[in-house]
C-alpha cells in the first residue's frame, strides 16, 4: 500500500504517546509538580500529535467527528472513542498529580488500559483486512503494543526494563517480518481466484482494467524491491534497538539516553513505512502487480 507520510507519523507518535500514558498510569511512585507536567506534556504532545497528524490522510477531515458514531461495527470509530476516554481519564490523574500533589492509582489504573486498548483500536484497523495478507494476523496486534510498552518504557526512564522489551519487541518484529514475507502466497489467492475465471484454466491479463493510474492504483499497490526492503529493515533494527542498547549501556548522561530515544523513534519510523510499503492488497491482482 502507499506509505502516506500522515500515516506513519499517527502509528509512530500516538503509539508512544499511548504507551507513555499507560506507564504512567500504573507507576507506584509518580512524578507529581512541573516534574509531572514535564512527562505528561511529553505524552500529550506524541499521543495528540499522532492522531491530529491521521486527519490529514482522510478525504474529507471536516467528517471525523462523524466517524465516531461508526463504533459497533469500526475499529476507526472505536480507536477514537477508545482515545478520547483516554486522554480524558489519563488527563484527570495527571491534573490530581500537577496540582495537587495527589496519587490516584484507580484512576491511572483505568487511564493505563484505556491506553493501550487504544493502541489495540489502532492495529485492529489493519489486522482485520483479510484482503491484505500480510496484516491479518494477530501479530499485528501484538507488533502494536510491542512497540508502544517498549517505547513508554523508554520515555519514562525505565532502562533495565526498555534493553529487555527492546530486544522481545525486535523478535516480534521479525517473526512478523517473516510470517508476512509467506502470508500472499499461503493465502492462495492469484488472478484465477480474482478473477473466477480458473476453471478455464490459466488467465493473463492483457490489457489493464484502467488506462491510466486510479485511486485504487495509487492507494493500494505499491511496489518495493525486495533487495531494499531488505536494507530497510536493517536499517530499522539497527536504529530501533541496537543503537539505542549500545547507548543505554554506556555509563553516561541524560544526552545518551536522549540520543537513544530519537534513534528508536527512527527506527519505528523506517518500520512503519515498511508496514504500508511491503502490504500487498489482493486488489494488485486485477492490475498485473502481484
Amino acid at each position: 500500500m502507499h506509505p502516506a507520510p500522515s500515516v506513519i507519523i499517527f502509528s509512530t507518535l500516538s503509539g508512544l504517546g499511548f504507551g507513555m500514558l499507560a506507564w504512567l498510569g500504573i507507576d507506584g511512585t509518580p512524578p507529581t509538580g512541573w516534574g509531572a507536567f514535564a512527562f505528561f506534556f511529553i505524552a500529550y504532545a506524541l499521543a495528540v500529535g499522532g492522531l491530529i497528524s491521521s486527519t490529514f490522510h482522510l478525504g474529507h477531515p471536516e467528517r471525523a467527528l462523524k466517524a465516531f458514531t461508526q463504533w459497533r461495527t469500526s475499529w476507526l470509530s472505536r480507536e477514537g472513542v477508545c482515545a478520547v476516554a483516554a486522554l480524558l481519564t489519563m488527563g484527570l490523574y495527571a491534573a490530581a498529580l500537577i496540582f495537587m500533589n495527589l496519587h490516584l492509582p484507580l484512576i491511572g489504573g483505568i487511564g493505563a488500559a484505556l491506553s493501550l486498548l487504544t493502541v489495540y483500536t489502532t492495529s485492529m484497523i489493519y489486522g482485520q483486512l483479510a484482503t491484505i495478507p500480510r496484516w491479518n494476523t494477530p501479530l499485528t496486534s501484538l507488533l502494536y503494543l510491542a512497540y508502544a510498552i517498549t517505547g513508554g518504557a523508554f520515555l519514562t526512564g525505565r532502562v533495565d526494563l526498555t534493553i529487555t522489551l527492546l530486544l522481545i519487541t525486535t523478535t516480534i518484529q521479525i517473526l512478523w517480518w517473516l510470517r508476512g514475507d509467506r502470508a500472499f502466497a499461503q493465502r492462495g489467492s492469484t488472478l484465477e481466484t480474482a478473477t473466477g475465471l480458473g476453471s478455464m484454466g490459466a488467465v493473463r491479463s492483457v490489457a489493464h482494467p484502467h488506462t491510466s493510474p486510479n485511486y485504487l492504483m495509487k492507494e493500494f499497490i505499491h511496489v518495493v524491491g525486495r533487495k531494499h526492503a531488505q536494507k530497510l529493515r536493517v536499517i530499522s533494527v539497527l536504529l530501533m534497538a541496537v543503537v539505542p542498547i549500545a547507548l543505554l549501556s554506556l555509563p553516561f548522561g541524560h544526552v545518551f539516553a536522549i540520543l537513544g530515544v530519537l534513534s528508536h523513534i527512527a527506527g519505528v519510523a523506517a518500520s512503519r513505512w515498511l508496514f504500508f510499503a511491503e502490504a500487498e492488497h489482493t486488489v494488485g491482482l486485477y492490475y498485473g502487480m502481484r
